[in-house]
């Protein structure tokens, strides 16, 4: 690879069996026409959806492709059942998140959270009991900080108060056990799992799922299609979404427990190997089960400035995350950092060293 890739947590750098797949399946629709080729990948979708519902702990989830999570976030909130619109979710939840639920109408509540911003279960089930939403929204590690959340505690007392937990996995699936079994996940293919970009999907259990009301077609046009493949209607990227399978086949056949263990470890170690550079607050604690590692800027260090000098002067990829990323929590931009499992310690040394050099230069 050109350089060093500390940037998976927004993009990953795809195996070359994923490229190789997506690049058979456009040389197919050259050769045969797109929809007979995307027939032909029929097996690869259904094996690629079977996937992303194991890992979800929603096997006989039904599963939709989207373009990425923002998508099928989109979707989700735009075909629910009609009534009342409220949602709990935290106070740091992702900017463009917080955009889509206020377009379909959901009023917000926020879900009581610690001083790391993680859930504090027993205050939220008093508060969710009280006040019941028509949701519990669950971004798992969010964007702008490694803390992982609660899941499997928060999907057990949304089932006791018979609420629907929707989970946010886009930062967490492959990175975080996320096999709770949700009524709602969903994610992007484009991070930890290391898939193409333009790719996500939305995994729903069947009884919620038959209750949703898509916009769009009108149900009388279609309606012997069921609500799954009405969500999915329109132009897509088949080979993209070919790609995908193969990159969840691939975190399968790995071990997904084995790839969480590793990424633990590799978040300890990146967060143990800047704790002392100059300038900058490591955020997460060193043990947080998560390969994320925030750095917030001290004397004056500028996140945006970095990442520019890291990329030009050493290729080195990193992610400045603005105040939009998190609008109802984040004060001022952070550095974030994310290696994947081919990380070494050398390469962390590597970059806390370049890391102060790039400080002091800008």
């Amino acid at each position: 690879m050109a350089g060093l890739h500390l940037d998976n947590a927004a993009c990953s750098r795809q195996s070359f069996a994923a490229l190789d797949a997506a690049a058979r399946h456009a040389r197919h629709e050259a050769e045969v026409g797109g929809y007979v080729a995307a027939a032909a990948a029929a097996p690869a979708l259904d094996a690629g959806r079977s996937a992303v519902a194991a890992l979800a702990g929603m096997p006989d989830a039904e599963v939709v492709f989207t373009t990425g999570s923002l998508d099928a976030l989109d979707l989700l909130l735009g075909s629910w059942p009609s009534g009342a619109r409220t949602l709990a979710c935290v106070p740091g939840e992702y900017g463009p998140n917080l955009a889509v639920m206020a377009a379909h109408g959901f009023a917000r509540r926020p879900l009581p959270v610690d001083g790391d911003g993680r859930v504090s279960v027993d205050e939220a089930a008093a508060r969710l009991a009280a006040d019941p939403p028509d949701l519990v929204h669950l971004t798992a590690v969010a964007s702008h900080r490694g803390v992982v959340q609660p899941l499997r505690e928060m999907a057990w007392l949304c089932g006791e108060l018979g609420l629907p937990l929707v989970v946010d996995a886009a930062q967490a699936l492959g990175q975080v056990d996320c096999a709770v079994g949700a009524d709602v996940t969903y994610t992007s293919s484009r991070k930890w799992l290391a898939g193409p970009r333009g790719v996500g999907a939305l995994a729903v259990q069947t009884e919620l799922m038959q209750r949703l009301r898509p916009r769009l077609p009108p149900p009388d046009w279609v309606s012997s299609l069921p609500v799954a493949q009405r969500l999915e209607l329109g132009e897509s990227n088949i080979a993209a979404r070919v790609g995908f399978s193969v990159a969840l086949e691939e975190h399968l056949a790995a071990g997904p427990a084995q790839v969480r263990e590793r990424l633990t470890e590799v978040g300890a170690a990146t967060r143990t190997a800047l704790a002392e550079v100059p300038g900058w607050r490591v955020v997460e604690a060193v043990d947080e089960p998560s390969a994320i590692t925030t750095l917030a800027p001290r004397d004056g260090a500028e996140p945006e400035a970095v990442r520019d000098w890291l990329i030009r002067e050493r290729q080195i990829i990193t992610t400045a995350a603005g105040v939009e990323r998190a609008p109802l929590e984040l004060t001022a931009p952070v550095l974030r950092v994310s290696p994947h499992v081919d990380i070494t310690a050398d390469d962390l040394a590597t970059f806390a060293g370049v890391l102060a050099e790039a400080t002091a230069a800008t």
